[in-house]
C-alpha cells in the first residue's frame, strides 16, 4: 500500500467508496496511535508493579496492595489481548480485508469500525454470535 497523507481533520465518510485508500489509512493511524497508547501504559503498569511493596508490615495493606496488584495484572492481560486484535487488524488492512465480516464478507460498516477499529463482524454477524454463546452458556447451567 503507497503511503496516503490524509487532510487534517479528515473522518471516513459514507459518500466516499467503502475502504479506500484514505479510509483504510484513517484506520491505520487510529490502529497504531491505539497500540502505542496500550503500550505506553502497559510500561507504566509494569513500572508501578516494579515499585510496589508486598511486604507491609499491616496485613491490610499488604491485602490491599495484592488486590490492586491482582487487578493491574489483569488489565495489562486485557491489554495484550487488545493489542493482539489490533495487530490482527493492521495485517487485515495490510491484506486488503479489513472493514469486511469475517463471516459474511460484507462491509462492517463505518460506524462500527469508529466505535470498535478491530471488528472483525458486522452487526447481524455478531449479534448471532452473542445469540450462540449466550444459549450455550443457558445450556450449561
Amino acid at each position: 500500500m503507497t503511503q496516503i497523507t490524509l487532510p487534517p481533520n479528515y473522518r471516513p465518510s459514507s459518500k466516499e467508496e467503502y475502504m479506500n485508500e484514505m479510509q483504510l489509512e484513517y484506520f491505520r493511524q487510529k490502529l497504531l496511535a491505539w497500540r502505542e497508547e496500550l503500550i505506553r501504559d502497559s510500561a507504566s503498569t509494569l513500572q508501578e508493579l516494579k515499585e510496589t511493596n508486598l511486604n507491609e508490615a499491616d496485613l491490610n495493606d499488604r491485602a490491599s496492595n495484592e488486590t490492586d496488584q491482582s487487578l493491574e495484572l489483569r488489565t495489562r492481560d486485557r491489554m495484550r489481548k487488545l493489542i493482539k486484535k489490533i495487530n490482527s487488524a493492521l495485517d487485515r488492512i495490510a491484506a486488503g480485508t479489513y472493514g469486511y465480516c469475517e463471516e459474511t464478507g460484507e462491509p462492517i460498516g463505518l460506524a462500527r469500525l469508529e466505535a470498535r477499529p478491530v471488528a472483525t463482524l458486522c452487526i447481524e454477524a455478531q449479534e448471532r454470535h452473542e445469540r450462540k454463546e449466550k444459549n450455550f452458556a443457558e445450556e450449561e447451567q
